[in-house]
């Protein structure tokens, strides 16, 4: 058993073992471990904060995006109603115009029939003076008749204007 590689390799442990022991290497790796565990720690500290911090935004984002949808409905409903009331004021506008053209169509068919009444009274009184001319001139003669004309002329012309 002396002369076995492996009891001297199990002597030469047992003793780097004492000599590190003695050396506080237990310490330095507790100590190493100590820190690398609170370095862990606060890593795994910062990120549940960022976690929170994002968690928080999102909900924020959310909200906004919440106030923006609300806020679009609302200028759509209010894009709708100006679009209906803009309807409604030029319909409106629209039958306003058609009556008005209505009337003033109306107004001149009246004024032509009134002008064409008048015309066709005076071409008629025309004729009817003309008639009555050669009816008395064919009829009756002398002073007489020419002042009966001039009087039946003049009544005539009179009750036409």
């Amino acid at each position: 058993m002396l002369y076995e590689a492996e009891f001297w390799v199990a002597v030469a442990f047992a003793i780097f073992l004492a000599v590190l022991w003695r050396m506080g290497a237990h310490r330095m790796i507790a100590g190493s471990l100590d820190s690398r565990r609170e370095r862990i720690e606060a890593e795994l500290d910062e990120a549940r904060r960022l976690k929170e911090e994002a968690a928080q935004v999102l909900a924020e984002y959310k909200e906004k995006q919440r106030e923006a949808e609300a806020e679009a409905k609302a200028i759509i409903a209010q894009a709708k109603s100006e679009a209906a009331e803009i309807a409604a004021e030029m319909e409106a506008r629209s039958e306003e115009f058609v009556a008005r053209r209505t009337r003033m169509a109306e107004a001149k068919i009246a004024q032509a029939e009134a002008q064409a009444l008048t015309e066709v009274r005076a071409a008629a009184a025309d004729a009817a003076v003309r008639a009555a001319e050669r009816i008395l001139a064919e009829t009756v003669k002398g002073k007489t008749a020419e002042d009966l004309v001039a009087a039946a002329i003049r009544d005539v012309k009179a009750r036409l204007d």
